[in-house]
């Protein structure tokens, strides 16, 4: 165990980008807890024979269950330095058409089982007056405009949003959070398992059937992003001495958040006197 390295606590790490950023880790000999609602799937994807990786099965929940992997990681490691909430999985779906359960169920995951995750480590973090959040929203939590994509949107807007109130209440301990939004990676991510559809569609809602079928057909396998280079950058952001609270991953979504400023420019300076036409007369 190398005690010089930080060590890294990463949910939802038996596919896609936290497992590339797990194997990263591990191959630079970084000491990693890697939780998955399996143990078997990530001692399967990952191997189990490195003493510097603590597979663990948690429900993300159920606050034991976190609390105790939590618990475990800092008695086996001494400590925890980075948090990583990468667990989550898209739900695509209009919102007529979305059921409540549908809905609850994609914001259970990617929303509160992420806030689970964060109020148990904070205390840990807050102790030490160190540590480094890093909750990975989407592109599609700042530029919402994806037709069929508007539940999953708000999760990742949510996410957005709470990491930016952590990032002010936790500095006070030298906490640091930062948000990163990945464009498309070339991962699992639009595969069976880490994408749902919504069981009732309803066929007049031709831009999202299209949306859908763009992804299945043009996009899969055609993703820009490279994941390792993306378990590079997360180990780059972590050693920075002042990491961004806001973090652009890959070049997609570079300039789709520069496309979404321009909207919000355009918007400001269009309605600047009727903006503030509200304001008490002086």
């Amino acid at each position: 165990m190398d005690n010089s390295k930080k060590v890294w606590f990463v949910t939802g790490a038996s596919k896609g980008l936290g497992l590339t950023l797990v194997k990263k880790l591990l191959s630079e000999g970084y000491n990693v807890a890697a939780t998955s609602r399996s143990v078997e799937s990530l001692t399967n994807s990952v191997g189990a024979d490195n003493s510097n990786f603590l597979p663990l099965q948690v429900e993300l929940l159920n606050e034991g269950s976190v609390s105790q992997a939590i618990e475990t990681t800092i008695k086996t490691f001494g400590g925890i330095d980075v948090l990583v909430n990468n667990a989550g999985y898209g739900q695509l779906g209009t919102l007529e058409e979305m059921t409540d359960a549908e809905a609850r169920e994609n914001f259970d995951i990617n929303v509160f089982g992420l806030l689970n995750v964060t109020r148990n480590i904070m205390p840990h973090f807050r102790a030490k007056k160190a540590g480094h959040v890093i909750n990975i929203s989407s592109i599609a939590g700042l530029l919402g405009a994806f037709p069929g994509w508007g539940v999953y949107c708000a999760t990742k807007f949510a996410v957005v949003g709470l990491t930016e109130a952590l990032s002010v209440e936790a500095k006070e301990f030298d906490v640091k959070a930062t948000i990163v939004y990945p464009g498309y990676f070339n991962t699992n991510f639009l595969k069976e398992g880490s994408m749902k559809l919504a069981a009732n569609p309803i066929a007049d809602y031709t831009a999202a059937r299209n949306t859908e079928a763009w992804h299945e057909t043009q996009m899969v396998g055609n993703q820009p992003g490279d994941p390792s280079k993306a378990a590079d950058v997360f180990i780059e952001l972590a050693e920075m001495e002042n990491a961004p609270l806001h973090f652009f991953m890959g070049s997609d979504s570079f300039g789709m958040a520069n496309n979404k400023i321009e909207i919000l420019q355009n918007a400001l300076a269009a309605n600047e006197t009727l903006s503030k036409s509200t304001d008490y007369a002086k």
